[in-house]
């Protein structure tokens, strides 16, 4: 038993312990983005088949120190348009990652990471870059000057 309880910590402790905090909601990011003078950081990502989502995700989003440095600028939401029956997201969800999709990704890509101000005016946007996370910070931030 001990062995078992051991082990589930070894894996606990192994996790990011920086992996990016998402809102619950795009009007919560919205809320938070007017409240603290952020900027929104809006995904449209394809979480269980878009291969360069899922590098995004892993290579920039849960990079050690990505949240806490990005945090201080932005505020982030995550438009899920998972494939898998498994995966598929509450039909209220769904319906507004639809909405937001419809106005922010009309092409359809995917990665597609919209730098928002806190009035919903674009700023910028980009895809998967394979380079380090403080670079792909660096570019987020440059939009927003």
């Amino acid at each position: 038993m001990k062995i078992i309880v051991f082990a589930f910590f070894a894996c606990l402790l192994a996790l990011p312990l920086s992996a990016q905090t998402w809102t619950k909601s795009f009007a919560e990011a919205e809320t938070l983005a007017v409240k603290n003078g952020k900027n929104i950081v809006l995904v449209f990502a394809g979480s269980d088949w878009c291969a360069p989502c899922m590098r995004l995700d892993r290579e920039i989003w849960s990079a050690e120190g990505f949240a806490d440095a990005a945090g201080k600028d932005f505020v982030f939401y995550k438009a899920d348009f998972p494939r898998r029956k498994a995966n598929q997201l509450p039909q209220e969800i769904s319906d507004k990652n639809a909405q937001l999709a419809e106005r922010y990704n009309t092409v359809g890509s995917f990665p597609l990471v919209v730098i928002l101000s806190p009035t919903g005016k674009v700023l910028g946007q980009t895809g998967y870059k394979d380079v380090p996370a403080t670079e792909y910070l660096g570019l987020l931030k440059s939009f927003g000057r």
